[in-house]
């Protein structure tokens, strides 16, 4: 780690934070800070897995939540079923959020910019009026989860479990995009993103790396969504509606598109603004809106993106004068 890298500095004193919250939630008798506190980790690991098709590879799914609500569903569904067992609603969440993966991405990856959007939010709306269909498991009002993931040795049902298993999902996730977007499979990625056209041909099977990335990020989701129920009690159609979606890629593009840590601090920075602006007027929604622009004029990469350049600027500078120095010490 760099000594004086800010974007390390402010990414590491992201996670101390996050790992202290349980202990300050505890001791000032705040369990809503947990919570929310939840709810931010499940959303950053929700926006992670997106950054891996949006940010590295360009792919702007606007149907991404519906993995949300299937992981959701795995949970409530079983759970209503009377299996409780956490690993067997694991199981299912990510063998059924990777099938239904690999079949909408087969057919939406044939296609590009507009087209896949549309066939992405097609394949979500479906989903969404498939389950609000569904009146035995509550249709259009949801469907209770009375009994939490039970994993064993742990259970979701305490907040704490369930914030700190969340905690390191995302964390996991941070060092797998990490190691894959500096490996040959992200550079592949990177380079489809930019010009996919030249990569096919220098010989790359651009479908399969963007299936495959597609796939990851449908599971990871997935996963997201499994906590999501835990933490609501809750599984709805509307988790897998396009405007959670839409929310999903302004944390993306909040925190910075193609960068580990954003999707982490655009999910922190989106939800954080959120619970301060509803406090302050019922009208919040016409304040964060235009806030969201200024940000997104003012840091074209994000707010951890913003860092990262601020880190190569001063880079650049030292090298400069760098070069300056040993030239006038040649003259």
């Amino acid at each position: 780690m760099r000594r004086d890298s800010v974007a390390t500095w402010a990414g590491a004193v992201i996670v101390l934070l996050l790992l202290a919250l349980p202990i300050y939630a505890q001791l000032a008798a705040e369990p809503f800070a947990l919570t929310f506190g939840s709810r931010v980790l499940v959303f950053a690991l929700a926006a992670s897995s997106l950054n891996l098709v949006l940010g590295y590879g360009g792919m702007v799914s606007f149907g991404h939540a519906l993995y949300l609500g299937l992981g959701a569903y795995a949970a409530g569904l079983l759970a209503h079923h009377g299996v409780s067992s956490g690993w067997v609603q694991l199981a299912v969440a990510v063998l059924v959020c990777a099938a239904v993966g690999a079949l909408t991405g087969l057919i939406s990856l044939r296609t590009t910019g507009i087209a896949f959007i549309m066939i992405t939010l097609a394949f979500a709306q479906m989903f969404y009026y498939l389950f609000v269909s569904l009146k035995q498991y509550g249709g259009d009002d949801g469907l209770s989860i009375a009994v939490r993931s039970d994993f064993g040795l742990f259970t979701l049902a305490s907040p704490t479990t369930l914030y700190y298993a969340a905690l390191l999902l995302v964390l996991l996730t941070l060092l797998a995009t990490h190691r894959l977007a500096t490996a040959r499979f992200g550079m592949v990625l990177r380079g489809c993103r930019t010009n996919e056209r030249r990569m096919k041909s220098m010989g790359f099977a651009t479908l399969r790396y963007k299936l495959l990335a597609y796939i990851l990020a449908s599971v990871l989701c997935g996963l997201a969504g499994l906590l999501y129920g835990n933490l609501t009690g809750f599984a709805s159609p509307a988790y897998m509606a396009w405007t959670l979606s839409g929310e999903l890629i302004v944390m993306v593009v909040l925190g910075g598109m193609g960068t580990v840590f954003g999707p982490l601090v655009g999910a922190l920075v989106l939800l954080i603004s959120e619970e301060l602006l509803r406090a302050l007027t019922d009208h919040w929604m016409m304040i964060l809106g235009p806030l969201i622009v200024l940000a997104a004029l003012s840091a074209r990469r994000g707010v951890y993106g913003y860092l990262l350049d601020w880190d190569a600027y001063r880079d650049r500078r030292r090298a400069r004068q760098a070069r300056q120095g040993r030239s006038g010490e040649g003259l």
